[in-house]
């Protein structure tokens, strides 16, 4: 069987590629089919009437349910405004965007291959980031209404809003980026090598508008977070969410726009870059390429990994019951424990129908290339997945109250907020080690066996079961607007403790899943450099370069190696002032109206909501723009004047950098966080007496938490996609600074070319 294929002989050596994209398409039919049915689930649910034997602490069943609900539409209606405005600066920047790329990338004039990628990939991710957010503020009372009933069905609730989003996400993604390839792939007269190249606008586009939304979102969340925390809880001892805090609405839609609708482009992009790293590579090789059904592997570990999530979720909303509060944190884990479990065949099982019986030239040199085979694939897929779950582990250990790390931190308040601190940070610092080394085995592994294209299966194995991994993410913003909606809607102190122990356990995964997208972005950025190495050693013209020049005693190299580490602290330095500014200006409101007004305090008159909404929203969109620059342009404008070789040296020392200070942000911050929920719940125990809210203890906490909101929400989720976006957009823009790098000549740094 041999067919001809963009001028190469097409062997038959496993699955065709129209059995190849057909499995593709309706596994990811299928994911978005299940999202539809749980959120048809969800719909069903109808916040009205009475619950008969619940306790409320006064007033009418129907005024509690009413209130739950226009709660929830006062938090929707700010979250769309957010959104609304920051896709306004968003399609203006995917314009010039746009521009650039064609009159700079594009292999020939008049071509839009990349350009069609970038802005469908940047669609598509804005899509995903708005799923995630409609669903959650489409389920945060519900999980909330149904906490009067029973702990086990507000968890379900929950679940499946998180269901929903990792479903219609990762689906959605994975739909899109195969129709586009098999267009490209029809009406393309290039290569496969120049298609796939052209495809990696793909992932640019996700990541860019990833950046604008893990930013602007995560700025506006802490702004009104910090300003509820500083004026409600320190000085005025107000209750978490309560209704008389002026910003706790405003704070309630920061989770929303930040930790969904953020995350879920962030990971988007983590998705779309992988697949994208892992097809340039292969394409790159002419005999992997000869083989039918070979370029799809890649999309097929995602297609996999979408069924066996499928069937892992049932054991959450189905099998597994949440009736104590110490099984919801069991229950989410054992998602991310059987998913692997599920998966781990499946990857074999991808390699087994997609891949020939010999894999050549992944290793070795042009003149001696090395053998590999179809398990070896799948064993570099599994290096990652099974990182991912340690890294899980890990992170979850390290942020959660049921173990002694965040327990000592809670005793550490018994001194004050500055011993808090201290803990708190050297926590973080710790956590980085087990991370670490994981990440490195996996790369280890993996290049070992496939060089650069193994490392790019590892990122894609790592993020296989991204659809649980959504889920359970999403799962902790969505209980965590169930609590404020419970709070404010004074349900009662039974209420609230349900709420409070989904809370708990939501801090802790969100912290999972930042772990997740933190440790899948160094292989991401890894296997892009990998990507951008062997495409920039392939060019014909311009400032070439190849493994062997990049050297880290070359002077070039090693300037760009402290420039690329340096990045990560600029960008946070940025990214936590704005926080800063931002809720410097909240506070002053959350003080002004409580003095010009107060009857606020005694919950005679409500506070103005909508202002503290409109500070977070104008501060947000104002402040994103200098820390997003800055990562866009350092990458462009370092290979305009220096040319590939000193990009080269920029992206390791980016990457190397950045995942340590996202790891330690982020686990810092969730340490921080779960250290007062830990006191909240009345666990702490000092001479002989409970120290609960209120206590000096608890305040010493607060302080904690607040310093801890911007590291874990702001500066640590979007210090990875500063590593991926540099990456992506040295890859794509190769071609750009081989032919440009004004200054490569005049240094003496041309290998070749300048004579």
């Amino acid at each position: 069987y041999q067919r001809r294929v963009h001028g190469i002989i097409i062997l038959k050596s496993g699955m065709q590629d129209s059995q190849a994209v057909w499995l593709i398409i309706v596994a990811s039919i299928l994911g978005l089919v299940y999202a539809v049915i749980n959120y048809v689930i969800l719909s069903g649910i109808k916040v009205a009437g009475s619950l008969s034997g619940m306790d409320f602490e006064g007033g009418s069943h129907e005024n509690k349910n009413e209130t739950m609900a226009k709660i929830g539409e006062i938090i929707a209606k700010g979250a769309n405004a957010f959104l609304f405005q920051e896709y306004k600066y968003i399609a203006a920047f995917v314009v010039v965007m746009a521009v650039l790329i064609f009159f700079t990338v594009e292999e020939q004039f008049g071509h839009l291959y990349t350009t069609i990628a970038f802005i469908t990939g940047a669609t598509t991710s804005i899509a995903s980031g708005f799923i995630g957010m409609r669903i959650a503020v489409f389920s945060n009372y519900r999980t909330a209404f149904k906490a009067q009933t029973s702990l086990a069905e507000a968890f379900v609730v929950a679940f499946r809003a998180g269901c929903v989003m990792g479903f219609a996400l990762v689906s959605l993604a994975l739909l899109v980026l195969t129709i586009l390839i098999v267009a490209y792939r029809s009406i393309s007269t290039g290569s496969l090598a120049s298609i796939y190249e052209a495809l990696a606008g793909y992932g640019l586009g996700g990541s860019t508008i990833a950046l604008f939304g893990r930013v602007g979102g995560g700025i506006y969340t802490k702004a009104a977070d910090v300003g509820a925390d500083l004026v409600g809880k320190v000085e005025q001892d107000f209750a978490e969410d309560s209704p008389k805090n002026p910003a706790t609405i405003a704070d309630n839609v920061g989770d929303n726009v930040g930790d969904i609708a953020g995350m879920g482009a962030d990971l988007f992009g983590s998705f779309a870059e992988s697949t994208c790293a892992a097809l340039v590579i292969a394409a790159e090789n002419n005999e992997f390429i000869k083989h039918d059904g070979a370029l799809y592997f890649p999309l097929l570990i995602s297609a996999l990994g979408i069924l066996a999530c499928l069937i892992t979720s049932v054991f959450a909303t189905n099998i597994m019951k949440v009736n104590m509060e110490n099984q919801i944190e069991h229950t989410l884990k054992m998602q991310l424990l059987i998913s692997t479990f599920i998966i781990t065949p499946c990857l074999f099982l991808a390699a087994y129908i997609s891949l020939p019986d010999e894999l050549v030239g992944f290793t070795g040199t042009d003149a001696n290339p090395g053998k590999s085979n179809p398990w070896q694939a799948a064993v570099c897929a599994l290096s990652g997945l099974v990182g991912g779950l340690i890294i899980g582990y890990i992170t979850e250990y390290y942020t959660s109250h049921s173990y002694t790390p965040v327990r000592e931190v809670s005793r550490s308040c018994e001194t004050g907020a500055a011993t808090n601190i201290i803990y708190g940070l050297a926590l973080g610092y710790l956590s980085t080690i087990i991370p670490a080394i994981c990440i490195a085995v996996a790369a280890y592994i993996s290049h070992k066996l496939l060089g650069m294209f193994g490392i790019a299966l590892a990122a894609l194995g790592m993020l296989s079961n991204l659809t649980v991994g959504l889920a359970i993410d999403a799962y902790g913003p969505i209980s965590d607007n169930a609590g404020g909606i419970a709070e404010m809607s004074e349900l009662g102190e039974d209420i609230r403790k349900r709420t409070d122990a989904l809370d708990a356990a939501g801090n802790t995964t969100a912290a999972i899943g930042k772990g997740f997208a933190i440790g899948s972005a160094a292989l991401v950025s890894l296997s892009l450099y990998g990507a951008f190495i062997t495409r920039a050693s392939k060019m014909t013209s311009g400032h070439v370069i190849n493994e062997a020049s990049i050297n880290l005693i070359d002077p070039l190299v090693f300037s760009g190696l402290l420039l690329g580490a340096m990045l990560p602290y600029a960008f946070s330095a940025f990214t936590m002032k704005s926080v800063g500014k931002a809720a410097l200006e909240m506070v002053k409101e959350v003080r002004d109206q409580l003095a010009r007004n107060p009857g606020i305090k005694t919950g005679e008159t409500a506070p103005d909501y909508e202002r503290c909404i409109a500070i977070s929203t104008t501060a947000s969109l104002k402040e994103m723009i200098a820390p997003g620059a800055m990562v866009i342009l350092t990458p462009i404008l370092l290979g305009f004047v220096f040319g590939p070789k000193a990009v080269a040296g920029l992206l390791p020392g980016a990457l190397v950098s950045g995942v340590q200070m996202a790891i330690s942000s982020s686990n810092t911050g969730g340490a921080w966080d779960n250290a007062k929920k830990y006191i909240e719940g009345g666990n702490l125990i000092v001479n002989g007496q409970v120290r609960k809210k209120g206590s000096d203890e608890h305040k010493a906490a607060v302080v904690g938490d607040t310093v801890g909101d911007p590291l874990k929400d702001t500066s640590g989720p979007s210090l990875n996609i500063l590593i991926k976006l540099s990456a992506i957009l040295s890859l794509v823009f190769t071609k750009f600074f081989a032919n440009t790098g004004l200054l490569v000549c005049p240094l003496g740094e041309g290998i070749g070319e300048c004579t």
